[in-house]
């Protein structure tokens, strides 16, 4: 969750400083309200769909960073770089076949590389904070034998 809520707070800052920064956020808004759309469902609207995309941005970047932690314990801040160049790969790459609009991540060169950075750090805080709490781990199980 920490790669999660650091990638928002990131995306969420930018935005409002830098007219280049990646639009992830209205992707998801897209997603969302087409998504719901093609089951007869009527989508949110408004701050409901922006707190609704931000909610399941979090859970699925939470998730899908998570992965990260299989494997072994020395490749983890590679595989974390490798998992978030990926999804930033995928977010310039996977918006247009999937029927949104990536304008909004594509739009100039800035925008893609600030794409792809935001998931490569996001990948980066994700190994960093699972190689933490193992540590942490291991230190607690250490002391309790």
């Amino acid at each position: 969750m920490a790669d999660a809520i650091a990638l928002n707070i990131l995306h969420e800052t930018v935005k409002h400083f830098d007219k280049d920064a990646p639009r992830v956020d209205l992707v998801g808004e897209e997603a969302i309200t087409k998504g719901l759309q093609a089951v007869g469902a009527v989508p949110p609207t408004g701050q409901n769909l922006y707190l609704s995309t931000l909610a399941a941005d979090l859970l699925s970047n939470a998730f899908y960073y998570s992965l990260i932690g299989g494997g072994k314990r020395k490749n983890l801040l590679i595989r974390g770089i490798g998992y978030g160049a990926v999804a930033g790969y995928g977010a310039l790459k996977l918006t247009k076949p999937l029927g949104l609009n990536d304008s909004t991540v594509t739009r100039t060169d800035k925008t893609k590389a600030l794409t792809v950075a935001y998931y490569t750090l996001g990948g980066l805080v994700a190994a960093i904070t699972i190689k933490a709490l193992r540590q942490k781990s291991k230190f607690v199980t250490d002391s309790l034998t």
